[in-house]
């Protein structure tokens, strides 16, 4: 990796700040993925727009890469700067305007999911797609990777919230796209080009996103079944008859038994289990919306049924949301080989828990698996001793094995996580002569390449 000349920082005039310092560095050298750490040259904190179009500008005239940064929580790889060069961070530009008469807020990239949602229930409105790092996510990390979470199944993935964005691209340009309005036919939509594209095509400065009312009532259970295979059938059989559950998760055994090991939040067993949650605003509805789904449930097999108030399932929650650190904490000189994150049709979700489980007993890997299954979402978690080459590449092994699976399917290699370094190898295969036109969109807005080299797009 170069050593990058970034002198040039310490010259704009900026609202934010400029580091050089080593400990800064080696701070924005990873993200929470399980990609090899790359320290940068230079660390920008923008506070502004104007700092975003400044820093850009310079650094494309002399050819510098520079990697956007929103909170660091992201799976893929997509903040790793691994070609060095500049950092820059957005955490600073964090302003909030709601504005509920119209269900709507414009928001500042740096702003934590989290921290929104607190000061949206003051208006009894939320930013709906739940997402699992949602202490630590920034609302411009999820624009850049899509993301999604729990509560994507009923309410939508991150694209189906943001109505408008202000983007600078590569040469310091700032765009403004899309509008407030619930809807608009004009022209391309350059919203839906920009969220997805991990800081490949531009910057995001802001973003106005739609949102949603916060449930007035929720019910919520606990269940079990004596395999998986059941409990995916369960998943997708609810699906298919038309219920749109609040979230609906799917925990296998293994990572229900690490999840229990590492945390007091809930008692899981260690059995294959279903988190379902229904949202609405009659507890009437509610009722029996959660009644039609025990029923399904019931003729899937299901062995233990266990209704939660609220105050019980925040502690199921807290628990999920545990999944990948009790993964991790399993023992201590393993880690986490991969995080899949694979996408299928839902009638097919029963096979790709199947793929999975075949591969991990073939390849001999202990391999805790949960999903967001009620949107076909399942990840997986293979644990390996880092140390050992072996074993390694027999992580590889089950990865090619899944995401070729999903893609097979009719689904996708990333649900959630973004392409970053990780899944750059599937995207001929996923997008086949698409990926000519990604590039050449690429070209057009980026020419120099300074834009998050060596993500999303495969190298040619």
């Amino acid at each position: 990796m170069p050593n990058w000349d970034c002198d040039f920082l310490a010259t704009l005039e900026l609202d934010g700040r400029v580091e050089f310092g080593v400990g800064e560095r080696d701070r924005y050298a990873a993200d929470a993925s399980p990609h090899d750490p790359a320290e940068p040259d230079a660390v920008v904190h923008a506070a502004s727009t104007e700092d975003v179009s400044a820093v850009l500008a310079a650094a494309d005239d002399r050819g510098v890469p520079v990697t956007p940064w929103g909170g660091g929580s992201g799976l893929e790889g997509s903040a790793v700067p691994v070609e060095g060069g500049v950092v820059l961070t957005t955490r600073g530009i964090d302003h909030v305007d709601p504005r509920p008469s119209d269900l709507v807020a414009t928001v500042g990239p740096g702003v934590v999911y989290d921290d929104l949602n607190d000061r949206l229930a003051r208006h009894g409105l939320r930013f709906a797609p739940g997402i699992s790092s949602g202490d630590l996510a920034t609302v411009g990390g999820m624009v850049a990777t899509n993301a999604s979470g729990f509560n994507a199944v009923r309410y939508g993935e991150t694209r189906d919230h943001v109505r408008r964005l202000e983007v600078v691209l590569a040469d310091g340009t700032v765009l403004d796209c899309g509008t407030a309005a619930v809807k608009t036919s004009s022209g391309y939509s350059l919203v839906d080009l920009f969220v997805g594209s991990e800081g490949t095509l531009g910057v995001v400065t802001e973003v106005t996103l739609g949102l949603v009312g916060v449930p007035q009532e929720k019910r919520a259970a606990l269940t079990t079944f004596p395999d998986e295979r059941s409990a995916a059938e369960a998943v997708a059989e609810v699906i298919r008859y038309g219920v749109r559950p609040g979230a609906l998760e799917f925990v296998g055994p293994t990572q229900a038994e690490l999840i229990d090991a590492y945390s007091d939040a809930a008692d899981l067993a260690p059995k294959p289990t279903l988190v379902v949650e229904l949202h609405g605003n009659s507890a009437a509805g509610v009722e029996a919306d959660l009644e039609f789904v025990r029923e399904i449930f019931d003729d899937c097999g299901m062995d233990r049924w266990t209704e939660a108030d609220r105050g019980e399932m925040d502690g199921v929650w807290a628990a999920r949301r545990d999944a990948l650190p009790a993964a991790r904490a399993h023992r201590e000189e393993w880690d986490v080989g991969v995080v899949g994150d694979v996408v299928v049709p839902i009638s097919a979700y029963p096979d790709i828990v199947a793929a999975v489980e075949a591969a991990a007993a073939d390849l001999d890997l202990l391999t805790p698996c949960v999903g967001h299954a009620g949107d076909g979402n399942l990840h997986y978690t293979p644990l390996v001793d880092p140390d050992d080459a072996e074993m390694v590449a027999r992580v590889r092994e089950l990865n090619e094995r899944v995401v070729t699976t999903a893609i097979a399917m009719g689904g996708t290699a990333t649900g959630e996580h973004g392409v970053g370094i990780g899944k750059r190898s599937y995207m001929d295969r996923e997008h086949g002569a698409a990926v000519a036109v990604m590039r050449a969109i690429k070209d057009a807005l980026d020419p120099n390449g300074t834009l998050n080299p060596g993500k999303v797009l495969p190298p040619e």
